[in-house]
């Protein structure tokens, strides 16, 4: 059973530089370099690309506790406010739902 945990984060709408930080590592970038003297443009994935990740809304998640962990510390060291943990969801089989109603 994984524990889904629902993340929001503010950035100031002053600091545009914070806040394009924090879209690139929500949603993901195209990155362009150079590979053996040629352009390269490679997809760097943003949270919203994991597996159980959700994006519910403007600055709000419900993703596994582990990516919550990992987002809450990426965008707090950037400075942003996080509140995690307002609500903790649990997936139930469909089997167990089965069980309990029957």
């Amino acid at each position: 059973m994984d524990d889904l945990w629902m993340l929001t984060y503010d950035v100031r709408g002053e600091d545009r530089s914070t806040a394009v930080r924090v879209c690139h590592l929500i949603f993901g970038r195209k990155n362009s370099t150079t590979k053996d003297g040629r352009p390269w443009t490679y997809d760097q994935p943003g949270f919203i690309h994991r597996t159980g990740v959700v994006w519910v809304g403007q600055s709000v998640l419900i993703l596994p506790r582990v990516d919550a962990l990992e987002l809450r510390s990426h965008l707090e060291r950037m400075g942003v406010l996080v509140e995690s943990n307002l609500a903790v969801f649990r997936r139930h089989s469909r089997a167990r739902k089965a069980r309990v109603s029957s």
